[in-house]
């Protein structure tokens, strides 16, 4: 296993060098951008047709399905599901999700398409999530390639947990998943956020991304439990992850996300590691159950959010004291976008640097051109780390001691 382990890490490792020399991304982007971009001009009369249609109340009804499948969503549901007692489904679902973020957003910035022109098309961006979402790139659909995903893997989930073999139920919950995906995929184009290219991308990424994830999710569950140097392994894996992604055409926020969903499996993979027996086997009680009655869930919630809140606060101030005086002692130049104040740079100097966002390992060694490295990156994954470390470990450490 140990052997895997160092060969898996090489793999990626080595990967993550030979493409940087080999540019390999911008190889892949100008071979794919054209095509695509010339595929969201042609058919953006699709768009306009279903547009045609708009009224408050679908505009009120998309908006509202996209905040149901997007990240903040899905960062309140994971902790209700641990709490809940559906340790497994709850771990895996996040993990899930950090794959699905990582693969698609890897998409997003290797290809840099761009997302349907505004005008002509109308794009409805009702909350401050969907404003920061439109300045991504467009294929493929985040929405969607996390909608089949997760909706999958949730159905599949029930119907084994359920234990329940019937075709008429399975039949009826696959209609409903995919009733589920056509309205997300159609309010996407609604919405003006994406293209038809962007929705039949993410589709088909979301699909093998589930069938690979669902014929290797039992293994990588078992190392997780009881695995050896797990924690070790997985911090390294975080690390590498952050650099063995693409530097794209210009900055968008897909990195920022991508850094965010790696602290959260960091902290569950090791909090689980640690707790799996005392909060996470099989037999914890559930909701519902006589041992996890609806009052009692009901104040794990309300225990449970904001002390993941206070300590999401807590390690981003730790972060942020912690981490410049770190890269000092190492004599490490570091900047601030927006965290730390006193380490941030001149428009002029930040302009001419966001060319050379962090992407691959290579700018760790002497040989980069960069004057500083971005010290936001190291703090937002911290805190995200320590936000879903506290969802299982510290929290459900406060549920034994509440009686809870």
């Amino acid at each position: 296993m140990e052997s895997i382990q160092v060969l898996s890490l090489c793999g990626i490792g080595t990967w993550v060098i030979l493409s940087s020399i080999f540019n390999v991304t911008q190889k892949i982007r100008s071979l794919t951008q054209p095509w695509v971009s010339s595929y969201v001009v042609s058919t953006t009369p699709i768009t306009l047709k279903i547009q045609k249609y708009h009224n408050k109340y679908l505009d009120a009804f998309f908006s509202a399905l996209s905040c149901v499948v997007s990240v903040p969503f899905y960062t309140a549901f994971l902790p209700l599901l641990f709490w809940s007692g559906h340790c497994k489904l709850a771990r895996q679902m996040t993990l899930l999700m950090a794959l699905c973020d990582y693969i698609g957003n890897c998409i997003k910035d290797v290809v840099c398409a761009p997302r349907p022109s505004a005008p002509p098309v109308r794009r409805i961006t009702a909350t401050e999530d969907e404003k920061e979402n439109a300045l991504e790139y467009g294929l493929p659909s985040s929405h969607t390639l996390n909608t089949v995903c997760l909706s999958g893997f949730l159905l599949q989930y029930i119907l084994s947990y359920t234990q329940n073999d019937d075709v008429i139920n399975g039949l009826a919950g696959l209609a409903i998943v995919c009733l589920f995906i056509f309205f997300i995929a159609v309010g996407r184009i609604y919405l003006g956020m994406h293209s038809l290219i962007d929705i039949i991308a993410g589709l088909a990424f979301g699909l093998a991304i589930l069938a690979s994830w669902l014929s290797v999710h039992k293994y990588i569950d078992d190392f997780i439990v009881s695995g050896q140097n797990v924690a070790s392994f997985w911090a390294v894996l975080c690390f590498l992850l952050l650099f063995a992604y693409p530097t794209p055409q210009f900055p968008t926020p897909s990195f920022e996300f991508h850094t965010a969903f790696n602290g959260v499996a960091l902290g569950i993979v090791i909090g689980v590691h640690q707790t799996y027996h005392q909060f996470h086997h099989e037999s914890v009680p559930r909701v519902f159950n006589p041992q996890l009655t609806l009052p009692a869930f009901l104040g794990r919630l309300i225990v449970g959010y904001p002390t993941i809140l206070l300590v999401r606060f807590c390690s981003k101030a730790l972060a942020k004291w912690m981490l410049p005086m770190l890269a000092n002692a190492l004599g490490i130049p570091v900047r601030s976008s927006s965290y730390v104040p006193s380490l941030s740079i001149s428009a002029s100097a930040k302009k001419s640097d966001e060319i050379k966002q962090a992407g691959y390992i290579q700018k760790l060694f002497f040989f980069s051109r960069q004057d500083s490295f971005e010290v936001d990156t190291g703090i937002r994954l911290f805190q995200y780390a320590g936000l879903a470390w506290s969802v299982v470990d510290l929290v459900p450490s406060l549920f034994f001691h509440l009686s809870l």
